[in-house]
């Protein structure tokens, strides 16, 4: 087994990592130790480590536990020491899973932390530090992972297990508002790629920096907006709205009522201009699982982009017990004095049902039905009662009558005053006892020589 080494890092995280790993594993230029993964931009990294994927994993999302999963735009990592801060807010809220825009990180992979945060990265494949998207995961989202895949350096999605329904994360960072229309448009093919393959019965999540402002006005988009957003929509808005509406994800910041400061998610150079244009979705199915979704103004890692967070707990659909409708033992109506019984009551009962077909108007003909419907089952329920359990085919009637009898015996014999019963019910008691097993034993024989005289002609 691989000895561990602990790699001290320039920008004061501390990597663990194993020596059959250190080959693989190179320095870039600020110092990011990393796993170095090539990638022709359709290839999914799965869990990478395959002995691992064969392993039972923690449940992410659960009934009774809440998990929060937020995003920032950090604008950068590719400092000494910013890795380190984004983890120490991260563990601060108590986020789960955050999705990071403008990493600045080139090429794509993965890295573990030696405190268990794993980070996994895509960005550009030319070397410049520029833009870039992670995802950092706590241990028990790290262990939760299935898969991921880096799509380029504005996409990244990850799948992670659970035992309810497995939730997907895809983590993006949108062209601004600004931008060519051209690169807007394959932004969202990309993104629309990514969410047409992910399962419909996973929890969806898509989050990031989209520069898109919504605004409160959600006439039209009621089923994917609420009233709650802040500003007015703008180009890139109606392009993520419709985009949402398309694939019935809800924009969580528009639904849930918070003061300004905790939706606005960017604030101008200037401190002037405050928009909300960092969002996390949901899809529709799941809504009612999002507790909250909100800005924490408290994180600070020197970005002009607020951390926003959203707290999940799922709501599971009840699964109504389904009713056994028991039928009634009508076989007792043949039995005339049964039949009498039956019609007797039922006479009596309708006395009062003729009251209330006079007041025909004022009751309804809906009203007057169930009022019959329920004269018949109670008097069925009193008179008839409901059939014993089905008995065993190959035993006759007759066995069944002497069984009868011996349960009128027993009872006698049980209602009996004296300590010592007559002497005369229990030889009888005896008598049919023995009766009721010859009469059984005889009736299995003559089912089993019918079965093999039918079998016999089948045969021939």
């Amino acid at each position: 087994m691989a000895s561990l080494q602990r790699a001290s890092h320039p920008l004061g995280l501390n990597l663990l990592t194993t020596e059959t790993e250190t080959e693989t594993l190179r320095w870039d230029m600020v110092g990011h130790q990393r796993e170095d993964h090539s990638w022709d931009g359709g290839m999914t990294l799965a869990d990478q480590n395959q002995p691992e994927v064969r392993e039972p994993k923690p449940s992410l999302l659960g009934p009774k536990s809440i998990s929060r999963i937020g995003c920032w735009n950090v604008r950068t990592m590719y400092k000494w020491g910013k890795a380190a801060q984004v983890t120490n807010e991260m563990k601060q809220n108590r986020v789960d899973i955050l999705g990071v825009c403008e990493s600045r990180w080139t090429g794509n992979g993965r890295v573990v932390l030696a405190d268990g945060t794993t980070i996994l990265y895509s960005g550009r494949q030319d070397g410049q530090h520029q833009g870039g998207v992670a995802l950092m995961l706590n241990r028990l989202a790290a262990k939760a992972l299935l898969e991921w895949k880096p799509v380029s350096e504005r996409i990244v999605r990850a799948r992670f297990y659970s035992k309810y329904s497995k939730l997907t994360v895809i983590q993006c960072y949108s062209p601004t508002n600004e931008a060519d229309e051209v690169d807007k448009l394959n932004f969202y093919e990309q993104l629309q790629s990514e969410v047409a393959v992910t399962p419909t019965h996973d929890v969806l999540m898509v989050i990031g920096d989209l520069n898109a402002k919504v605004g409160r006005d959600n006439i039209g988009r009621e089923d994917h907006m609420g009233k709650h957003g802040s500003g007015e929509m703008n180009e890139n808005g109606e392009l993520f709205a419709d985009f949402c509406g398309l694939n019935g994800l809800v924009i969580a910041g528009t639904i849930f009522p918070h003061k300004e400061i905790h939706k606005t998610t960017w604030t101008s150079p200037d401190k002037r201009t405050k928009n909300q244009i960092d969002h996390i979705t949901i899809n529709s199915r799941w809504r009612t699982s999002l507790l909250d979704t909100r800005v924490f103004r408290g994180a600070d890692i020197g970005s002009d982009h607020m951390l926003v967070v959203g707290r999940l707990r799922l709501k599971l659909r009840k699964v109504a017990k389904k009713s056994v409708r028991r039928k009634l033992d009508l076989d007792k109506l043949k039995v005339p004095a049964t039949q009498r019984e039956f019609s007797l009551r039922l006479q009596n009962r309708f006395e009062v049902l003729a009251e209330m077909e006079i007041q025909e108007e004022e009751t309804g003909v809906e009203d007057i039905w169930q009022s019959v419907k329920n004269i018949y089952m109670e008097t069925g329920k009193e008179v008839l009662g409901y059939p014993n359990m089905k008995r065993k085919e190959w035993i006759s009637t007759d066995t069944w009558a002497l069984a009868e009898e011996i349960k009128e015996l027993k009872k006698q014999l049980l209602s009996n005053i004296h300590h010592n019963p007559a002497e005369d019910l229990q030889q009888q008691y005896r008598a049919k006892d023995r009766a009721v097993k010859k009469s059984a034993r005889q009736d299995k024989i003559n089912y089993i020589e019918n079965k093999a005289g039918k079998q016999k002609k089948q045969q021939r």
